[in-house]
């Protein structure tokens, strides 16, 4: 199974592309599942720390719009510090503003499935961008 840490400012937009995917029928040949902070068990104040380190920890692949980069404990800070050679990488959405629109939600979804089923070649990789093409 493949899963996916929606931040929790985004899970709405995330199930949107979950959605898209799933009218697409790829929810039905692919494991692919959708987690939020309140099924993981995290605090709606979690720092970007101990989100990123909780992904890494479980295997999951972290969903967000654009954590800050302010103080010690941002993802950017958490990313220069601890990411390795076999971290999985972060996946931001480049403009959330823009999933209103079809066509850009489409082609996020379909990129981040992209990402996550070939998430080994990401590894180490701080963040991947969708869309990113």
């Amino acid at each position: 199974m493949i899963v996916i840490l929606a931040d929790h400012d985004i899970e709405g937009h995330a199930y949107s592309l979950m959605g898209v995917l799933a009218a697409e029928g790829w929810l039905e040949m692919v494991d692919l599942r959708l987690v939020t902070f309140a099924e993981a068990g995290l605090r709606l104040d979690s720092s970007d720390r101990l989100v990123w380190r909780f992904a890494q920890e479980h295997g999951m692949v972290l969903l967000t719009n654009n954590r800050n980069m302010d103080g010690e404990d941002s993802l950017e800070q958490t990313l220069r510090e601890e990411n390795l050679s076999r971290s999985l990488p972060v996946v931001t959405i480049a403009n959330v503003g823009r999933l209103s629109e079809k066509r850009y939600r489409e082609r996020c979804a379909l990129q981040l499935l992209e990402v996550m089923l070939e998430v080994e070649k990401h590894f180490g990789r701080s963040r991947v961008y969708i869309p990113f093409r």
